[in-house]
């Protein structure tokens, strides 16, 4: 139905979380009625991302530093660290502008069935840093899943003897993302959270 290249594209473009055979379609046309410098433009910012974002060393959040901003900044609290399942949940909970400390990307959540567990997973580098320094807090913001719960769990037991322990609120329905909760949502999970039993 559509010329190679064309099927192609549409074909890459359906390959992105929440793109179906419309909206690649619908993309794609777009992209073939802008003018070639702005295509030009697109196509090597998704190159220079790819080569340029990595993780940050301390917190594993997306960065194209060795150190990403918010572990930089002075003026974060380095007493409390928010655990998240991925980047997303970063910023998701940026955007409430209600947490002040420092976080910690885990990079998913133990799935068996996926065949990821918890050396997959960036946890003992979050233990050696609890273990290390001067921590009073750690918030766990795992979506709560069935997953989520597992690792959230796993997390608590294993930073127990260092910290206290605390989880967000379930504000959040269960079985949902973090980054598709609105922000009045996160902020109120976030200041009711509790001890982890």
């Amino acid at each position: 139905m559509y010329t190679r290249p064309l099927a192609r594209l549409i074909e890459q473009l359906q390959r992105l979380p929440g793109i179906g055979p419309k909206s690649a379609q619908r993309l794609a046309l777009h992209i073939l009625k802008r003018p070639h410098e702005e295509v030009q433009i697109l196509a090597q910012s998704l190159i220079d991302a790819k080569q340029q974002v990595g993780f940050c060393q301390v917190c594993f959040h997306l960065s194209a530093e060795p150190v990403c901003e918010i572990c930089a900044n002075p003026n974060r609290d380095n007493s409390t660290i928010c655990v998240v399942s991925e980047s997303r949940d970063v910023i998701a909970l940026e955007k409430t502008r209600e947490y002040r400390g420092k976080y910690h990307v885990v990079g998913g959540v133990i799935s068996p069935m996926d065949g990821i567990g918890p050396e997959q997973l960036n946890i003992q580098p979050l233990v050696r840093r609890v273990s290390q320094q001067k921590i009073d807090e750690v918030i766990i913001a795992i979506s709560p899943s069935v997953e989520g719960e597992t690792t959230t769990l796993y997390i608590g037991r294993l930073l127990k003897p260092f910290t206290r322990v605390t989880r967000i609120a379930f504000g959040l329905p269960m079985g949902g993302d973090l980054e598709y909760a609105d922000e009045v949502t996160l902020a109120r999970a976030l200041e009711g959270r509790r001890e982890l039993d």
